[in-house]
């Protein structure tokens, strides 16, 4: 679900684009942020046992639209899941303007800027799938990853499929070979064993059932080829230090956080077994910048948003850019710091990210 770069339209103001906006957001908070929720589960979505618990309550530290989000933890599988979760029209609000519309230009920027990390990933399974003809992509967004890896994999085919327009523009841009459009589990009979790799790049914590998203790659897949998991790790030590400024809880967009062992169980009882456990190059460094960021974003006055009743003042805009600017200083030795904590983010239990290879059985 990556924004777009090759989209051309005229830009107007940012300001008139929020005020055009603002009378829908406000006609669809009418009923309170209560209604974009389903009710509250009693039993855990992985394993159900009835043994779940609170563990983390935030709000929306990202695009600070209305309404308050609880994490629950399963004590029997140690399962984490949104609770209560999104329903239909929740997800529909809480991801508009994110990855397009207000916030795509800003998106494309920090999707299309980590070619160093699509690399990355496409190297560090390449042991596991270098004979691999034809690859899917799932979740692809904009096909940044597809358009990197190839040049790790030259002799790859690379298909897209995401729910939004973005596999479309992917297809346009040569980024992909082929684009699909819409969920996974339900194209997938339709490619049942097209793709010798699917991947599912930090996807299936934004799934509402990922079993099955699990089942669907199964079904997409040859015998003998391979899934691709990376999802952030809810047991890295920074989950605990940081709190709810870690930024993987990413609420309310992640509904599901999957401890690695249920995710290699659930594989196992799928027919996969995994050849590839991966943390040291999952891990991306940017835990302690962005708590700080999160934090110094939340103190400071709102920016222009479409859900808040009114555009903030001229002083209360020149304070919020007073106070970020003086986190700069801060902000550039949290940058610091996680560049050289990551090389030992393996050993120190740091890694917000796991990847898993699993092989078709």
């Amino acid at each position: 679900m990556n924004p777009s770069s090759g989209r051309s339209r005229p830009q107007r103001p940012r300001h008139e684009t929020v005020a055009a906006l603002r009378p829908a957001y406000r006609a669809e908070l009418a009923d309170g942020p209560q209604a974009f929720f389903e009710p509250l589960r009693l039993t855990c979505p992985w394993c159900g046992s009835a043994r779940i618990g609170g563990h983390l309550r935030t709000s929306d530290l990202l695009q600070h639209k209305p309404g308050n989000f609880r994490i629950d933890r399963c004590h029997s599988c140690r399962h984490l899941f949104q609770n209560p979760r999104l329903n239909a029209r929740g997800l529909d609000f809480y991801y508009r303007d994110f990855y397009d519309g207000l916030g795509e230009r800003q998106l494309d920027g920090m999707f299309s800027g980590r070619a160093a990390s699509y690399r990355r990933r496409a190297a560090s399974v390449l042991p596991y799938v270098g004979e691999a003809k034809r690859w899917l992509d799932v979740g692809t967004g904009h096909g940044h990853f597809c358009e990197v890896a190839r040049e790790v994999l030259p002799d790859v085919v690379f298909d897209g499929l995401d729910r939004s327009d973005g596999v479309d523009l992917a297809a346009r841009e040569g980024r992909v070979e082929r684009g699909h459009r819409g969920g996974f589990t339900e194209l997938a009979p339709g490619l049942t064993g097209e793709y010798d790799v699917v991947s599912m790049f930090h996807y299936l914590e934004h799934s509402t059932e990922p079993i099955r998203e699990l089942e669907a790659a199964r079904a997409t897949l040859r015998p003998g080829g391979h899934l691709v998991i990376e999802v952030p790790d809810p047991d890295s030590r920074y989950a605990r230090l940081l709190g709810r400024w870690w930024l993987p809880w990413l609420q309310p967009q992640h509904l599901h956080l999957v401890p690695m062992a249920n995710l290699r169980r659930a594989l196992a009882g799928l027919g996969f077994t995994v050849v590839a456990e991966q943390h040291g190059s999952a891990h991306e460094a940017v835990d302690l910048v962005a708590a700080l960021w999160l934090a110094l974003d939340e103190a400071a006055p709102r920016d222009d948003l479409p859900w808040l009743p009114a555009r903030p003042g001229r002083v209360r805009r020149a304070l919020r850019t007073a106070v970020l600017l003086a986190g700069v200083p801060a902000l550039l030795l949290a940058t610091l710091a996680d560049r050289i904590l990551a090389r030992s983010a393996e050993p120190l239990g740091l890694a917000n990210a796991y990847r898993l290879v699993a092989r078709r059985d």
